[in-house]
């Protein structure tokens, strides 16, 4: 089970990447995400590094690869079917790509799941989608 979400956002994946690669600063986001709590030590670019999103998603960051410019995090707990004990393995990932005729950035926002509810989908679709709209408008700026 999983979602997927894609868009083209202007600006280079270079640009695109230092808007959106540390974990714990969502300002990019604004209008989606509310609140962005840092918890731990840990900064942003070091795996194992954990926020909290809107009071509600609690997130750990899994791989951030500069190189392929690739972030993988878990949702650990979160609202409705995301709820802790209604679900398992929940992995989101986010993935830049050049556009090459245009030097723009072709992003794609994917998750999965072991297990879980068929609900995930539909309740995480929309936030996704709502997430690449706002990291359009961002990068437009």
């Amino acid at each position: 089970m999983g979602c997927y979400n894609s868009t083209v956002v202007d600006g280079s994946p270079a640009d695109v990447w230092a808007m959106i690669r540390n974990f714990h600063e969502l300002g990019w986001a604004a209008g989606v995400v509310e609140t962005a709590e840092k918890v731990g030590d840990l900064a942003g670019d070091q795996l194992g590094a954990k926020r909290v999103l809107n009071g509600v998603f609690h997130e750990t960051l899994c791989a951030l690869d500069d190189v392929n410019h690739i972030i993988r995090y878990s949702i650990d707990e979160g609202p409705g079917p995301l709820a802790k004990g209604e679900f398992s393995g929940y992995i989101g990932q986010v993935r830049l790509r050049s556009v090459s005729d245009t030097g723009q950035t072709f992003v794609e926002w994917s998750s999965k799941w072991s297990t879980g509810s068929s609900e995930i989908k539909g309740f995480c679709d929309p936030i996704y989608q709502a997430l690449l709209g706002a990291m359009k408008a961002a990068a437009a700026k």
